[in-house]
């Protein structure tokens, strides 16, 4: 694990941490496979401005019993954590030293699916989240934008590729998943989080 020093930017935040290959290409396969199949994925709604939208990707959300989370006005019941998803949050936990409760599974089947400019920094959350993301399949670029100096960073996340968001992320950044027209492939992501009870 090492800070992203790919990048030259001198306001590139130094808490954000970027793992390549966190995760083998044979056992990445394996997970894409498992989470592809994941009944409990659906397609959600939206809230935005007074308009509802269908959520552009399937999502589900795992984690400790009862916990519950919002965000536009979606509100979410995670579901309990299956042995495969508590192996990776145990070993997500141990690389990064932060500690999750509960993990959201995204699926975007391909290019068109996307996530739009947000922070994470729902109530639920608390005041400052961590948040770690690790990516399975088809690779897409994970953009950040400062909320102070507007600057956009590009960060390209691929098969079994580790991404830390750490302490003053979401307070200092929003962040996207974009459209890309060209790719037909799946992608899942995994977003370990810690939700305040």
């Amino acid at each position: 694990m090492y800070p992203l020093d790919l990048f030259e930017s001198p306001n590139f935040p130094s808490n954000i941490i970027y793992t390549k290959g966190f995760l083998s290409p044979e056992e990445s396969n394996i997970l894409l496979g498992y989470f592809l199949q994941l009944p409990t994925l659906a397609q959600g709604s939206v809230t935005l401005f007074g308009k509802t939208y269908p959520t552009p990707r399937l999502e589900a959300l795992f984690g400790d019993e009862n916990l519950r989370y919002r965000y536009s006005n979606q509100l979410m019941q995670a579901l309990p954590l299956c042995p495969t998803l508590l192996h990776l949050k145990e070993r997500v936990e141990s690389a990064t030293h932060a500690h999750f409760n509960c993990v959201l599974v995204d699926l975007y089947r391909n290019g068109m699916d996307s996530n739009g400019w947000h922070a994470d920094n729902e109530p639920e959350l608390g005041k400052d989240p961590i948040i770690a993301s690790l990516s399975f399949g088809a690779s897409r670029m994970f953009q950040l934008k400062s909320l102070t100096t507007r600057e956009r960073i590009t960060i390209p996340l691929h098969h079994g590729d580790l991404l830390l968001m750490g302490s003053g992320i979401q307070r200092s950044w929003k962040h996207c998943i974009p459209k890309a027209p060209k790719i037909g492939e799946p992608r899942v992501n995994l977003t370990f989080r810690k939700i305040v009870t």
